[in-house]
């Protein structure tokens, strides 16, 4: 049963047997979008059209291996990709794909190999998620602080007032007005 933040993935299953199709799409049930493409080429039109978390590569396709691809696929997009191959090239495979981050696991498919490698490739698309949202965070909290220092230093040399005096005032306008230090501080900025 997937968590509550794993619902939200977007998923593409490329593979030429719809009974692979059938078995992946069954481990994935509840994933927000689930798209399957039948050939490499599909797949790559379909990645330049939508975003997806997380790409199955059943190999091989009907119109390449899908080792290419998927290294394609780590270049073009921050998609998790998992590439399943035969058995018998399973080991080669693993040791060709380990430098590209691509999770390679043999065929057969049990249910808990696939249940696994699903898990786990959500888990670094969550991570991921979770990062991004820091660095947006962090990203927005040092442009109020350019905007700020920016008023500050219109306040020190157009008013004459010290640093910190155009700190305090800063906030408290921004506080009077009941809007933020930056909308303040823009405020100012506007009237330069």
């Amino acid at each position: 049963m997937p968590k509550q933040e794993d619902i939200r993935h977007s998923i593409l299953i490329v593979s030429g047997s719809e009974q692979f199709e059938a078995t992946v799409r069954r481990a994935l049930k509840g994933f927000l979008m689930v798209d399957t493409r039948k050939s490499a080429a599909m797949a790559r039109r379909s990645v330049l059209e939508h975003y997806y978390d997380m790409i199955v590569i059943n190999a091989p396709l009907p119109d390449e291996t899908g080792e290419q691809f998927a290294r394609d696929l780590t270049e073009q997009c921050r998609a998790s990709v998992l590439l399943v191959v035969p058995l018998e090239v399973c080991q080669d495979a693993q040791s060709r794909m380990a430098d590209d981050g691509i999770l390679v696991i043999p065929k057969p498919l049990s249910r808990e190999q696939l249940d696994t490698a699903i898990r786990f490739l959500t888990s670094i698309q969550n991570r991921i998620r979770r990062l991004e949202m820091q660095i947006t965070a962090t990203e927005e909290k040092m442009e109020e602080m350019r905007i700020v220092n920016k008023a500050k230093f219109y306040l020190v040399e157009k008013q004459h007032m010290t640093e910190d005096d155009a700190h305090r005032l800063i906030g408290k306008q921004a506080m009077d007005h009941g809007i933020s230090r930056r909308r303040m501080a823009e405020m100012i900025l506007e009237d330069w």
